[in-house]
């Protein structure tokens, strides 16, 4: 009986270790903050692509600053359980290009004579909203709208919204740096399904 004991509480201890192991990370498809950090780390892989397949006197400075931008977002996706390194574009980013706009991204155009939206008119229908994981200042960036241009962000899911300034280029309609997400987010959510994005100034 004692050696049955032993073999039964190695057993348990067995049993238990194997309890302890950490959880598996979360494919994007099982989280929606998962779900929108992969989608920030594709919107930034496509514009270090375009980058390089486009380049200009700048895009070297570009790619070492979004460089940086992919590598802070795969530590979140670490911090928050996500599987590293998966990557997903949203509807507006996987756009073939500016030169050939879907419906929804020809309106504004037309409306406007061929130029930028007007000011105070719906932009980006259809697009979710995530972060770029870029510092600093709120801010965002456009694959639409040049630097000055002034969006109005809002989170249709709790009413928050902020206007912020374009600053730089990126691979979607409207990308807000970690300020600017802060001040519309969901607590522990990185993706906003319901956004209203209006072109101000």
């Amino acid at each position: 009986m004692s050696a049955a004991t032993v073999a039964g509480g190695g057993a348990f201890v067995m049993a238990g270790t194997s309890n302890a192991a950490p959880p598996a990370p979360k494919p994007a498809a099982e989280s929606a903050a998962c779900q929108g950090l992969a989608t920030a780390l594709g919107n930034n892989q496509k514009f270090i692509a375009d980058q390089r397949a486009n380049p200009d006197a700048q895009s070297e400075a570009r790619i070492a600053n979004r460089e940086a931008v992919v590598a802070e977002i795969k530590r979140k996706q670490e911090a928050s359980g996500c599987v590293v390194g998966e990557s997903a574009q949203d509807s507006r980013a996987a756009q073939p290009s500016q030169a050939a706009p879907t419906p929804a991204q020809s309106a504004p155009t037309e409306n406007a004579g061929g130029g930028a939206a007007a000011s105070g008119q719906q932009v980006c229908n259809g697009s979710t909203v995530t972060l770029s994981g870029e510092d600093g200042a709120p801010a965002a960036s456009s694959n639409q709208f040049p630097a000055g241009t002034k969006l109005k962000v809002t989170n249709l899911d709790n009413n928050k919204s902020t206007t912020v300034e374009v600053t730089s280029v990126s691979g979607s309609c409207a990308l807000l740096n970690n300020a600017a997400f802060e001040q519309v987010r969901e607590p522990g959510k990185f993706l906003i399904r319901r956004a209203l994005i209006e072109k101000v100034g």
